[in-house]
């Protein structure tokens, strides 16, 4: 087999040209008409590179005059073209012609098929019920994922203020010193060093109570959520969600095959049914009690008392989403659901992507002992490991101390731009909007006017450049007012403003009286 250098390699496999030896067509023929056939087809895209000359004389047994006289032959035809030191390249625009190859016996090629949309002979996919359930769940919430991201959307960090020169060192070193050994496979469960740097943050960070051995890495908060599903629900379990809620979490179930049960909240967080309810509980509730996604509202104690005890009771388990708990301004950031947990019903899930950059796509599951073997295996399942190197390097970020440091000035820079929106909404919009808690997290739900359509604002608003996520995308049942979710972590005071005067366009300016 020829060795081919990089300047000459092709993305187009030289078994595209079949080739006959014993037949009377002349062998450049062949050539000329397989190529063609090729590029009409399809099946080698605009502007794919040909297999050089010299690669296809050595594969075809040919001489390479044979081929330059096919490839010549499709140059004057206008299906290929030469370009200097480069090579020879389909060209982006082809010539209006059918043809026919008779020394082939095959029908006249069709005209190239289009990129976008299945082909007219494609067989008619049938899908499982799981996706059918999952394309008709709002997974998305309005929001896209679009870079660079446009204010006010949603779950985007401030990435500008993240120490990438600082990460970039700890990447070098990390590769240079243990490249190969974490280069290979490793645990379902994570790389050791990390699940000792993430026990001993929670338990600082967020009075969490675990060992080491009770850590899952995942590959975010998500995957940690699935885990779940898969080693708790069975089909035709109820599971009870927040409502409004966090919508990928209901497909996660909804896909499972449990029943999921919409539960309300009000001002202490997720309403907790009377004990005497114990016998209609379900099999799983999931909650976000340090800041309810995505009202805000924060799970008080005695709820929280309330939620444990009565998930003992009915034989429930508890999936307790801490999302982006380290960010809250009035006071420390509270304790964790799971460090109240007496009887091990808690499953405890956090991610990196707030407090670091969504792309490392690193997150953790803390569970009850019992439960991470099969955890450990459902993993080995979905994806067999976690990256080595990642994870080595972001054990010792947080080993070093840079987490908590990094935290602790996002936190001040986010308080920051939570009051630059504040101000803004105050001097565009006066009192036609009316925001929920906002101390705390990186996101704002102002609630709009009564009888304003939140998915048609959040429309009108994507159309002039502003991204927002309308609540009723959040809820299952519907909601008696409508309202925007504001993200405002990962954008300058400028962009606020500007985002805030585009809104008070739509909804009209009305100032707010100082009288």
């Amino acid at each position: 087999m020829v060795q081919v250098s990089p300047r000459t390699a092709s993305s187009a496999p030289v078994t595209l040209i079949p080739f006959h030896a014993g037949t009377d067509v002349p062998a450049y023929r062949q050539i000329c008409d397989s190529l063609r056939e090729a590029i009409v087809s399809g099946r080698l895209a605009a502007g794919a590179h040909v297999p050089g000359t010299r690669l296809l004389a050595v594969e075809l047994g040919v001489s390479r005059n044979t081929v330059n006289g096919a490839l010549s032959q499709l140059r004057a035809e206008g299906y290929v073209v030469a370009r200097p030191r480069s090579g020879t390249f389909v060209n982006e625009r082809l010539p209006d012609t059918t043809f026919a190859v008779p020394w082939r016996r095959t029908a006249p090629a069709r005209p190239r098929a289009s990129s976008v949309g299945p082909r007219a002979t494609e067989r008619r996919a049938r899908y499982s019920a799981r996706s059918t359930i999952l394309a008709k769940l709002p997974l998305a919430a309005g929001r896209s994922l679009v870079q660079p991201a446009r204010p006010f959307q949603t779950g985007v960090p401030a990435l500008d203020a993240f120490p990438w020169a600082l990460w970039a060192r700890l990447l070098s070193r990390r590769t240079r010193t243990s490249g190969g050994a974490l280069s290979g496979y490793g645990s379902v469960l994570g790389h050791d060093p990390l699940r000792e740097a993430i026990a001993a943050y929670v338990a600082a960070a967020r009075g969490a109570r675990c060992e080491p051995a009770q850590v899952v890495i995942t590959s975010g908060a998500q995957q940690g959520l699935d885990l779940v599903a898969r080693v708790l629900v069975d089909p035709g379990d109820a599971v009870w969600l927040e409502d409004p809620g966090y919508p990928a979490a209901r497909g996660v179930f909804a896909a499972a095959g449990a029943r999921v049960i919409p539960v309300g909240i009000d001002a202490e967080g997720i309403r907790v049914p009377a004990a005497g309810r114990v016998r209609a509980g379900p099999r799983l509730v999931y909650v976000t009690p340090s800041r309810q996604f995505p009202t805000g509202v924060t799970m008080s104690a005695a709820r929280r008392f309330q939620l444990l005890q009565w998930a003992e009771a009915a034989d429930a388990w508890i999936v307790e989403d801490d999302y982006d708990s380290e960010f809250r301004y009035a006071s420390r950031p509270l304790s964790c659901l799971q460090g109240l947990d007496e009887s091990g019903r808690v499953l405890y899930i956090g991610t990196f992507s707030k407090t670091i950059f969504p792309g490392l796509r690193l997150g953790y599951l803390i569970a009850p002992p019992s439960l991470v073997e099969a955890l450990g295996e459902a993993r080995g399942v979905a994806d067999r490991q976690p990256p080595g190197i990642e994870q080595a390097v972001l054990a010792d970020f947080i080993a070093a101390g840079h987490l908590a440091r990094h935290v602790r000035r996002m936190r001040a820079l986010y308080e920051e731009r939570r009051d630059t929106l504040l101000r803004a909404a105050a001097t565009e919009l006066g009192d036609r909007l009316e925001f929920g808690d906002t101390a705390a997290g990186m996101l704002a739900l102002a609630w709009l006017p009564q009888g304003v359509d939140d998915r048609e604002v959040s429309r009108r608003l994507l159309a002039a450049g502003v991204e927002t996520s309308p609540l009723s995308s959040y809820a299952i049942r519907p909601i008696r007012r409508g309202g925007l979710l504001l993200g405002y972590a990962g954008f300058p005071p400028d962009a606020l403003r500007a985002a805030m005067h585009r809104l008070g366009a739509i909804l009209g300016r009305r100032p707010r009286s100082t009288a």
